[in-house]
């Protein structure tokens, strides 16, 4: 079990990676691949040897997974770079995961307010 201060340090950390990710995403990776894409959250392993990257991608599904693997290509670079800023002796190895809440928010939305609809027509 985590005391308070590793846990407080694993937030900082996790909060710090989401930051430096986001910059090296949204302006420094020059892989036509990737589209508008966004990092909206990251799950540091309990190791802190592995990292899932939450992103949201902007477009179809095909774009989303077009820049999902053009991020993918990039991960070694994108490391390197972690390393380099983080001023750490290793980065944690990166995952990229498809963040989908947006659109199940949205769905989950638009069927409250079909159900809001109905409640009012009876």
């Amino acid at each position: 079990m985590e005391n308070r201060g590793q846990k407080h340090h694993r937030e900082r950390l996790q909060e710090t990676l989401r930051e430096e990710l986001g910059a090296l995403v949204e302006g420094e990776l020059g892989d036509p691949r990737i589209g508008l894409v966004s990092v909206t959250e990251v799950h540091l392993g309990s190791d802190g040897k592995s990292a899932r990257v939450f992103v949201s991608a902007a477009g179809s599904d095909d774009e989303a997974e077009q820049s999902l693997e053009g991020l993918n290509a990039a991960r070694g670079y994108i490391r390197h770079e972690l390393t380099r800023r983080l001023g750490v002796r290793q980065a944690p190895e990166i995952f990229f995961v498809l963040d989908r809440s947006e659109q199940y928010g949205g769905r989950i939305e638009e069927l409250l307010q079909r159900v809001e609809k109905r409640k009012r027509r009876n």
